[in-house]
C-alpha cells in the first residue's frame, strides 16, 4: 500500500510531537515547595547519656546529738537561768492636752402649763360598721298609673271639678259688666298618662320628670264702661265729696280701649251668629295636629339664640284642612332678640306650610273651632290652642 507524501509528513510530525511531549518534559510539573528540617542521627548510648540528668545536690547532713549512754544522767546545775536583757523604753515627756472649751448650757425652754379639766374627757366610742343596702328601685321616675292614656299627661283634677274634654276656669264676676255673663262651671280634663303602667313598674317611684307648664288663662274682654247715673242729691259734708273725681278718673278706662273692646265683642257676636260653633277639639285631636306640624319643624339650622326663643304663631285654616299662607303671622315672642324671633318664626312658618300642603286631619264638623289656630313654638314643648 502506497502512502501519499502528505500522510507521511503528517505521521512524522505527530510522532515527533508525541516524543517531544513525553521526553521533553511537557507532562512534568515543578515539585511543590516543602519545609525541610535538619536532623542528626543519634545512637542509643548517646541518647541515654543525654536523657540521664544529674541528680540534685544531697541534703546537707545535720549533726544530730548522740543519745546518752544508759546509766549516765545529765548534770543539772542549781543556778537559775539568766533572764534575757530587755531594753527599757525611753520615757518621753507628756505634752499637755489642749484646753477643752466650756460647754454653754442652753436656756431652758418654758414648758406651757397643761390645763387640767375638772372632768376627764370621755373617749368617743368607735363607730360600728353598718352595711348600707343599695335601693333596688331605679332612680328613673316612673309614671303614675291613670285610668286613661293620652299623648299628654294630665294631672289629677280636684274632686269638686267637673270632668270635661278641655280645661276651663270659672270666670270672675265683674261689677262693671253691662250684661250679666252666664255662669260657667269650672271643668278639667280627666287624669291621663302617656303610657300604660304595668305591675312591674308600680313599685318604682311615680314622681314626674318635670312639672307641667301652667296653662294660660283665657283673655277676658275688657268690660264696657257704664254710663254714670244721674247724681242724686246726698246730704254729705263737703270734705268727703272732694276725692270722688280722682277716684272716678283712676277707675274709668281709656275711651279708645273701651271702643276696641266693644268692637271686638261685636265682631265675635257677628262671627258666632254667622257660623255655628261646633264642639271644641279634644286633646287627642290637638296632639295629632301638634305632632303633624312638629314632623316638619326643623330647628337644626337655628342659632343658639333662636333656640331659646318662643314664638306664638296664628294661622287661618280652610275647610279642607290646609293653612292659608298669607294669614300666617307672629303674635308674640318670648326671649331672644328681634332677629332671633324672626328666625324662629320663619322656621315655624315653613313647618306649617310644608306639613299642611295636603291638609291636616281635622274634623270637618268642628271647622268653626279650628278655623283660627294659635300655635306656640317652643323647642322644649309646642302647644296648640
Amino acid at each position: 500500500m502506497r502512502l501519499d507524501t502528505g500522510q507521511i509528513i503528517s505521521g512524522v510530525a505527530h510522532t515527533g510531537l508525541i516524543v517531544f511531549a513525553i521526553f521533553g518534559g511537557a507532562f512534568q510539573s515543578e515539585p511543590l515547595p516543602f519545609e525541610v528540617t535538619e536532623v542528626t542521627a543519634v545512637s542509643e548510648e548517646e541518647y541515654a547519656a543525654m536523657v540521664a540528668e544529674p541528680s540534685p545536690d544531697a541534703v546537707a547532713n545535720v549533726d544530730t546529738p548522740e543519745p546518752p549512754e544508759e546509766g549516765q544522767a545529765p548534770e543539772l546545775s542549781s543556778e537559775p537561768d539568766t533572764a534575757p536583757e530587755q531594753d527599757q523604753p525611753e520615757v518621753t515627756e507628756s505634752t499637755e492636752p489642749d484646753p477643752v472649751p466650756e460647754a454653754v448650757e442652753p436656756e431652758p425652754v418654758p414648758v406651757p402649763e397643761a390645763e387640767i379639766a375638772d372632768a376627764p374627757q370621755e373617749p368617743t366610742p368607735p363607730q360600728e360598721d353598718t352595711a348600707v343596702l343599695a335601693p333596688e328601685q331605679s332612680d328613673r321616675p316612673q309614671p303614675r298609673p291613670a285610668p286613661r292614656v293620652a299623648p299628654e299627661a294630665v294631672e289629677q283634677p280636684e274632686p269638686d271639678v267637673e270632668i270635661a274634654d278641655v280645661d276651663q276656669e270659672a270666670p270672675e264676676p265683674s261689677e262693671q259688666a253691662e250684661e250679666p255673663t252666664p255662669e260657667q262651671e269650672e271643668t278639667a280634663r280627666q287624669e291621663a298618662t302617656t303610657e300604660i303602667v304595668t305591675e312591674a313598674e308600680e313599685v318604682a317611684s311615680a314622681a314626674p320628670t318635670r312639672s307641667v307648664r301652667p296653662r294660660t288663662r283665657p283673655e277676658q274682654p275688657t268690660p264696657a264702661a257704664q254710663p254714670d247715673p244721674d247724681p242724686e242729691p246726698r246730704e254729705e259734708p263737703a270734705q268727703q265729696a272732694d276725692p270722688e273725681p280722682e277716684t272716678q278718673q283712676a277707675t274709668s278706662p281709656d275711651s279708645s280701649a273701651v271702643n276696641d273692646a266693644l268692637a271686638e265683642a261685636l265682631g265675635a257676636d257677628t262671627q258666632s251668629q254667622g257660623t255655628p260653633q261646633g264642639p271644641p277639639l279634644t286633646a287627642g285631636e290637638k296632639d295629632g295636629l301638634r305632632v303633624a306640624v312638629q314632623e316638619c319643624w326643623n330647628v337644626g339650622s337655628l342659632s343658639s339664640d333662636a333656640l331659646a326663643t318662643t314664638v306664638t304663631v296664628a294661622v287661618s285654616m280652610s275647610e279642607d284642612g290646609r293653612p292659608v299662607t298669607n294669614s300666617i303671622r307672629m303674635i308674640s315672642s318670648e326671649g331672644g332678640s328681634n332677629s332671633s324671633a324672626q328666625q324662629a318664626f320663619e322656621a315655624a312658618r315653613r313647618a306649617i306650610i310644608r306639613c299642611g300642603a295636603r291638609g291636616y286631619d281635622l274634623p270637618v264638623e268642628k271647622y268653626a273651632t279650628w278655623r283660627e289656630i294659635e300655635m306656640t313654638f317652643n323647642p322644649e314643648n309646642m302647644r296648640i290652642r
